[in-house]
């Protein structure tokens, strides 16, 4: 077959050159060749697999998004307590140490709005700023006395910045109510009952600063719980508090209104608790015993647990 064999190539038919062909003599032309098509290199998705594969891609992302967002959540959630456990037992030691009064003072909703806030033109009305963000988040701890101070003199000092919880936790509302109201948390696998009083408040304390000057006799009242010098709860600085104080925690966002710079405005956040009512049906509550001083969390139990 002009100097051609049949071969089989692949499964397929095809002319190959004789030896004679392969190697010509006298320059004469190799024979055309008959060659199989090019194999797959890889096998193809159709257009009907790739939309399936994006179908299942949504589902699993619908429903793994939600689940990642929940742990984030639970880990802020859990940060926020060991912080408050944390300052709690650091605020205790450093008033059983110093043999002293220690008050951790939280940061009230409206502060500015208190007629003995400082006036405009004192230097300390500029630091009002930086709290704004603080409304329901933030706390800090000071001392009225040190040791050695004269009896019947004060020497406030601040012992620490201004601290925040975590993003995505703070203190709700309800809490910074007056103190001889309660709001009672129940557990419904357990019925065991949670009585959760306001904080206690004083008009005591130099705020913003420690120079802060009083107004009209006074400073801005301020929410606080207080260490005595043996590390016990203490309402008026010196004699047990005589029962635990409950500081709820609480799912969520503080949205703080901001101008177009984003610096924080004179406006008392909307809080909005993810889920709804989480600080009372799915409770986490800091308690503190009162004799003692020591601090633990107290959570709803799942199914009796």
């Amino acid at each position: 077959m002009n100097g051609a064999v049949l071969t089989q190539v692949a499964g397929r038919c095809a002319l190959a050159p004789s030896d004679a062909a392969r190697s010509p003599v006298g320059g004469s032309a190799l024979s055309p060749v008959l060659r199989p098509p090019a194999a797959r290199s890889g096998a193809a998705f159709t257009l009907v697999e790739l939309l399936v594969v994006i179908a299942i891609m949504a589902v699993l992302a619908a429903i793994t998004v939600p689940a990642f967002k929940n742990i984030r959540q639970e880990d802020a959630f859990v940060a926020a307590s060991r912080q408050l456990l944390d300052d709690v037992a650091g605020a205790r030691q450093y008033a059983i140490a110093q043999r002293t009064t220690v008050y951790m003072i939280f940061c009230p909703p409206g502060f500015w709005n208190d007629p003995a806030f400082p006036p405009p033109a004192a230097p300390q009305f500029a630091r009002r700023t930086n709290l704004f963000e603080k409304q329901y988040v933030g706390y800090t701890f000071l001392t009225l006395r040190s040791v050695g101070d004269q009896p019947g003199r004060t020497s406030p000092r601040y012992l620490s910045d201004w601290r925040a919880l975590p993003e995505g936790t703070f203190i709700p509302p309800w809490k910074f109510i007056p103190p001889t109201a309660y709001r009672r948390i129940t557990d419904p696998s357990t019925g065991q009952f949670f009585d959760v009083y306001g904080f206690a408040t004083n008009n005591i304390f130099p705020f913003p600063t420690d120079d802060t000057l009083p107004v009209g006799g006074r400073h801005v009242t301020l929410p606080y719980i207080a260490f005595n010098y043996l590390g016990q709860l203490t309402v008026d600085g010196v004699n047990p508090a005589g029962r635990d104080e409950f500081i709820p925690l609480a799912r969520g966002a503080v949205l703080v209104a901001r101008d177009s710079t984003k610096t924080p405005q004179a406006v008392v956040p909307t809080v909005e608790e993810r889920p709804p009512g989480n600080s009372t049906n799915a409770f986490n509550l800091i308690r503190i015993d009162w004799l003692t001083g020591r601090a633990r969390v107290e959570r709803q139990r799942i199914g009796g647990t």
